[in-house]
This record gives C-alpha cells, structure tokens and sequence, in this order.
C-alpha cells in the first residue's frame, strides 16, 4: 500500500504523518502541490491521498482556502475519480480545512456557495490543547471500531458551521459528522477547566467524513500521539498502556486494503 502526502508552501507537518503511516504499515512519499498539478496521473500509483497540517500558503485568504482552490479548480475531476475507484482521502487539520474548501467533504449548493467551512474559533485565538473525541454513527474507514481517542488540537480557524439547519440536518442524516469534542470519562486524566468544546463547532464537531465515508478530516492530530510517550501524562500511565490513541486511524487506513 502507498500512501501520497501532499504539501504546500507552509505545511508543516509532513514528516510526522509519513511517519505515522510507516508504522501502520503504508510506503509513503511526499509530493509537492505542483508536482502533482503538472502530473495529476501520478495519483493511480497511490491507494490513499493525505493532506497534512501546517498553514499552506499562509493561510493568506483564509486556511486551507488556496490550496483548496488549486485542488477544486486543477484537480477536482481526479480527486473525485481517485475517491471513486474506491481509493481513500484523509485531510488532517489544515488538510481539513483544504478538503472542506474544495468541496470534497460536503458539495456545494447549486450556485456553487460554501455549505459549510471551519471558521476562526470562538474567543479568536490561536488554540492548542489536547482534547478528547467520540465517534458518532460514523461508516468512516478511518474511524472503524474507534469509539474515543485523546489527541492534540493546535489550530486557530477550526469552528465548524454550516449555512443553514437544513445542512446541518442533512448532514446528520448521512452519518458525516462523525467526530465530536467530548468530556473526560471515568478513569481518564482532567483536562483542566477548559471546555470540551474548544472552538464552539456546531454540534461539537471535531471531524466529517463524506457519504461515502472514504474521506475524512479532522482538526485535532493524530499523527501526534501514536505511542504512549506521546501522551500528556505518559509517565503515570499503567506500563501495558497501548500505542498512542491516534495510531488506530493509520492501521484503519492500512487495514482497509489487506
């Protein structure tokens, strides 16, 4: 299995997800944004597309929205093909933010206006943090038997919302939003007295996945807890504690063409 790690002028988190895709099992080469809009073909070696975190081209215009553009515009037939043949998209944060632009995620309206988009957090700040998710009915491949995970959050536009009650509805519907900001359980380490909610999404909403449920994206990072020392109280964990909560999105993705 190969997996295609695409960046852009500011991503910042390339080597990390190639890495957490090695140690579920997965070759992996990275490719810049134009290496793959002069050679879009490139695209049938590879059985997943991921878009790593970071702040491509600055988040200039907005997060994610130029290289969302680029793919929208110069790529958007290929990404739908490429998801189409059965193959899987996975967009971490910034990449998120770049899915949800190019309209991957949730289609347009008609008129071809935004039906959602991640928006700048409440309080208007910079965040970062470790927060916990539940799954919620999701057919998500990545998500598959994954019903809580604890992973950092470092992202300042991560808001989820949607242009109407009727999107939101629709969206529940088919089972997309499958990732939620959730509170400490029993037994868990106290994430102070922050809220469980970090940035105020509607419904709580940390991640989508498609209809189809072969792409997902998601604001927090699992690349960054895929063993145990990565965890934020690592040294009081029980010495059988598991590898990192964030590894099980990689195996899934792996796992999904054994």
């Amino acid at each position: 299995m190969k997996t295609l790690i695409l960046r852009g002028p500011g991503t910042n988190c390339a080597n990390e997800t190639a890495y957490a895709f090695q140690l579920a099992g997965s070759q992996t080469q990275t490719v810049h944004i134009n290496q793959l809009l002069e050679t879009p073909k490139m695209l049938a070696d590879f059985q997943t597309l991921c878009v790593p975190g970071g702040f491509s081209y600055g988040d200039d215009l907005g997060a994610g929205r130029v290289m969302g553009y680029q793919m929208e515009q110069q790529l958007g037939d290929h990404l739908q093909q490429f998801r189409d043949d059965g193959k899987l998209i996975l967009g971490i944060c910034n990449g998120f933010q770049v899915l949800l632009s190019c309209g991957l995620l949730v289609a347009p309206n008609s008129d071809g206006t935004r039906r959602a988009a991640l928006t700048l957090n409440d309080g208007g700040q910079f965040l970062v943090r470790w927060v916990y998710l539940k799954t919620v009915g999701s057919n998500s491949v990545f998500l598959k038997g994954i019903q809580r995970m604890a992973i950092p959050m470092a992202h300042a536009e991560g808001k989820f919302v949607t242009d109407s009650k009727q999107t939101t509805q629709s969206l529940l519907d088919q089972d997309q939003l499958s990732l939620r900001y959730d509170a400490p359980q029993a037994g868990e380490p106290s994430l102070g007295e922050l809220p469980t909610n970090p940035n105020g999404s509607t419904l709580d909403v940390a991640g989508i996945c498609d209809p189809t449920g072969r792409v997902l994206g998601l604001m927090p990072h699992p690349e960054r807890h895929i063993t145990r020392t990565h965890h934020f109280q690592w040294t009081r964990l029980a010495p059988d504690y598991p590898t990192g909560d964030g590894l099980a999105v990689f195996k899934n993705t792996v796992g999904f063409f054994a």
